[in-house]
């Protein structure tokens, strides 16, 4: 039954989350007293948060959207870049205790705190987005995956159409399984579709457990800059944040960039090299934020892995701009011969 509510939005610092959380102890959540029953969504975003224009904006987009078309309270909190899995799960049990059901862990690095929080609320669902491994447990958890080599095919076969020098780039943010994906399909994505292509070595930002990569805007644009120097044209960002830092040097170099998670180009962080941006890959982060919270709200939630591929529209390429417009076909013909498993994407570098 779909329940409305009226909508609210609370701040709340990472000191606080840590103090109140553990005070509240592992109770069981308190849902509120007589009366309507409500549906609280707390999100955790990952590191840079709302605002990173980027992969935390596609899932706030999605938040938003729940907020608008289903009416729910919403509380959302972010992350800091040198936090413990502890803080992780200070932050969700907070959240827990205060009634928020269902509660959204954005990024791999929630994976953890989220499968032992679910095992003290039973009664709260919860979702990871890009859980690590697409592996969550218990039956009050959820997981949604995206097929990133699939959509980073597809941006670098249009690298390598487009690149004019013979050379292109990649700079991942922090060097973890789940940005080498990106690597992979894109180099293999370059190589399909010219084989003679050279693909600088990858640069990653940083190392973990320094998931500064995801947030530092000067450590991109030193990246971008030493790829530029080696004669790339075309550059992919998967950064996150940090990626604007990309953007905006290879854009001032007139040299193509290619954006990540969401379309890019429509960013105003970088409108000022918009024309640069040949493409984004695109993850829907958004549609499984609010597939999510829209199957808590109508009691239809179901547990486990969800993947987001080529297939169901869960990832893809941006064309804002019309600067892919004359390669669209080619990409259209290899997308699909990823979906019919005639191209088999690799997902390790």
């Amino acid at each position: 039954m779909r329940r409305g509510l009226k909508m609210t939005l609370v701040t709340v610092t990472g000191a606080a989350l840590t103090l109140a959380a553990s005070a509240c102890g592992g109770q069981e959540a308190d849902t509120g007293g007589g009366g309507e029953d409500t549906i609280k969504v707390g999100l955790a975003f990952d590191i840079g948060g709302r605002g990173d224009q980027s992969f935390n904006d596609s899932a706030a987009a999605g938040l938003d959207r729940a907020k608008k078309e289903l009416n729910v309270e919403i509380e959302e909190i972010s992350a800091k870049p040198d936090e413990s899995d502890a803080d992780k799960e200070s932050r969700l049990r907070l959240m827990a205790n205060q009634g928020h059901n269902p509660i959204i862990g954005v990024g791999f690095a929630y994976t953890a705190a989220v499968n032992k929080v679910a095992k003290d609320f039973p009664d709260t669902k919860f979702l990871v987005v890009d859980a690590d491994g697409c592996k969550v447990e218990g039956p009050n958890v959820a997981a949604a995956c995206f097929a990133e080599a699939e959509g980073s095919y597809l941006v670098g076969a249009a690298a390598a159409l487009k690149s004019e020098s013979g050379k292109i780039g990649f700079i991942g943010g922090v060097n973890v399984p789940l940005i080498q994906r990106f690597q992979a399909g894109y180099e293999a994505g370059a190589k399909k579709v010219k084989p003679d292509i050279e693909i600088l070595p990858a640069k990653y930002l940083t190392q973990p457990p320094n998931f500064n990569g995801f947030q530092d805007t000067s450590l991109g644009n030193e990246a971008a800059k030493g790829q530029l120097d080696a004669g790339a044209d075309v550059i992919y960002h998967a950064a996150g944040a940090a990626g604007i830092g990309v953007i905006k040097t290879v854009g001032a170099a007139g040299k193509w960039v290619i954006g990540v998670d969401s379309d890019q180009y429509n960013q105003p962080a970088v409108a000022g090299v918009k024309d640069q941006i040949l493409t984004s890959m695109v993850k829907n982060v958004d549609v499984a934020v609010f597939d999510f919270v829209k199957s808590v709200n109508e009691d239809k939630f179901e547990a486990g892995s969800k993947i987001y591929d080529l297939k169901s529209n869960g990832v893809g390429y941006a064309t804002s701009g019309g600067h892919v417009d004359d390669i669209k076909s080619q990409l259209e013909e290899l997308k699909q011969q990823i979906i019919s498993g005639e191209i088999k994407v690799p997902e390790k570098p």
